[in-house]
């Protein structure tokens, strides 16, 4: 997924960025409520992560400009405050999900999960397809029964080809949900990816490429 995390606490943000990236997630980080409307403008995202007291613009105002477009992007609201009122005036704002600080980062990469999936058409917990098994919770792939060792990104970009149900995705989708702000759109950093997963998941070759396009798994 392409994850957005709005915090003011750099260390926090680091962190939650670090831990969501090891799960395979592009994320970008801000630490103000105007970087993050910037952001949400400029880049399609499955889930906010907000911290609800932001600087320049608050994260009530936030929520309520990402509640107010058309799409499916989800928000997750952190805060320091644990009294209810604060939970049910942060959901009566557009989030979708609230989490008191301080939280255990398992949590919230489940609930993050968990809205991505809302985010999405409802797909099966497992992926599979042409003789390939991708498990997003325990981050395996598996070809025709063997083992398939991937790096991040070759999971991300995997798993996007696999919810696209054998319509073609675009270099452009691709880079979009599997990278973030920092990638470069005009380097071959797509197709050298798509070009590892073909090595590693073996002949005879299942991610198909589609010219002018995009890539596809029949």
């Amino acid at each position: 997924m392409r994850i957005l995390v709005v915090e003011d606490e750099p260390l926090l943000a680091n962190a939650v960025a670090e831990g969501l990236r090891a799960d395979a997630h592009a994320v970008d980080v801000v630490h103000d409520g105007g970087a993050a409307l910037e952001r949400l403008w400029v880049h399609e995202y499955d889930v906010v992560v907000l911290d609800r007291d932001l600087p320049v613009v608050h994260g009530d105002d936030v929520c309520r400009a990402v509640a107010s477009r058309e799409g499916a992007v989800r928000v997750l609201m952190l805060t320091a405050a644990a009294e209810i009122d604060d939970r049910v005036a942060g959901l009566a704002l557009g989030a979708d999900d609230y989490l008191p600080k301080p939280f255990a980062f398992r949590e919230l990469a489940a609930r993050v999960v968990a809205l991505g999936r809302r985010s999405r058409p409802a797909t099966p917990p497992v992926l599979e397809r042409a003789g390939i098994r991708l498990d997003p919770h325990r981050r395996e792939v598996y070809r025709d029964g063997r083992y398939v060792p991937l790096s991040r990104k070759e999971f991300a970009v995997l798993a996007e080809l696999l919810r696209a149900e054998g319509a073609a995705v675009s270099a452009e989708r691709l880079l979009e949900k599997a990278w973030d702000e920092y990638a470069d759109p005009f380097t071959h950093t797509v197709r050298m990816t798509i070009l590892k997963l073909r090595r590693k998941l073996g002949e005879p070759a299942v991610v198909l490429t589609d010219p002018g396009v995009g890539y596809r798994i029949p």
